[in-house]
């Protein structure tokens, strides 16, 4: 009956998935197409990381009821944008739950996200930062670029997938990032999502995935710390409240 549930979930999903993706990307194409006759290259770039988010939004929509997804903002700021957005890793969904964030926001990726078709391709027109096949040099240059334009930029330090307990070692771009740029950290915890779909798999379960956006660190908080200090204290911010979640779970 379990197994049942599982296949049946995901050939409702998958079904509604390449219909809503052969509806929505060529309309979308069309309407950035034509956009970009008469629009400003940012004002390009603003609307297309706008409709990867609605993509992202639409996707995580598709699986309701059975998978459910639930933002909450625990900041009590005001601080304005640009944010650096820090993440843990527990799923290949993740990029896609990046959508509940209200803001124009880049992503930082490893390389496979540009081999998706279609979507890879848009991921290089909206400026995604590909980390491994950038000098560091030019990843900072870009990424300086990006905060002074007020987009966010989103990393997931871990580097790799780590689907259960406290994040992973943390890479320090992020952090080496922040304290050139002085810009507001915001640390997320992602939960629920180990096995939408698990490592290895493209099988979806059912389940409830939080995301959990907690208190801005900013630079009156980090300013006089390491990047070891600084990536270590984030690390332990978003352990701390996995730990919180999922022991409430």
């Amino acid at each position: 009956m379990k197994n049942f549930k599982i296949y049946s979930l995901n050939l409702y999903f998958y079904f509604l998935f390449i219909i809503y993706s052969l509806i929505f990307i060529p309309a979308v194409t069309l309407i950035l197409g034509s956009c970009s006759l008469f629009k400003s290259s940012r004002c390009r770039l603003r609307r297309c990381r706008r409709a990867i988010s609605w993509y992202g939004k639409g996707t995580t929509l598709i699986p309701f009821p059975f998978i459910r997804l639930i933002y909450e903002n625990h900041s009590d700021d005001n601080i304005p944008e640009p944010y650096i957005f820090v993440c843990n890793h527990r799923s290949a969904s993740d990029a896609f739950l990046m959508s509940v964030l209200p803001h124009e926001a880049v992503q930082v990726v490893n390389i496979w996200p540009f081999r998706i078709p279609v979507l890879g391709f848009f991921a290089r027109k909206a400026g995604y930062l590909n980390i491994r096949k950038m000098r560091p040099e030019d990843f900072f240059e870009k990424a300086m670029g990006l905060l002074r334009e007020r987009v966010s930029i989103i990393f997931f330090p871990e580097g790799t997938r780590r689907p259960h307990g406290k994040p992973g070692h943390f890479h320090g771009a992020a952090f080496r990032l922040a304290l050139k740029s002085k810009a507001t950290i915001v640390p997320l915890c992602i939960s629920g999502n180990e096995n939408i779909p698990p490592r290895g798999s493209l099988l979806l379960r059912p389940g409830t995935i939080r995301i959990r956006r907690l208190p801005a660190v900013t630079w009156t908080d980090y300013g006089e710390m390491t990047i070891f200090s600084l990536k270590n204290r984030v690390r332990e911010i978003i352990g701390n409240e996995l730990s919180l979640m999922e022991s409430r779970a």
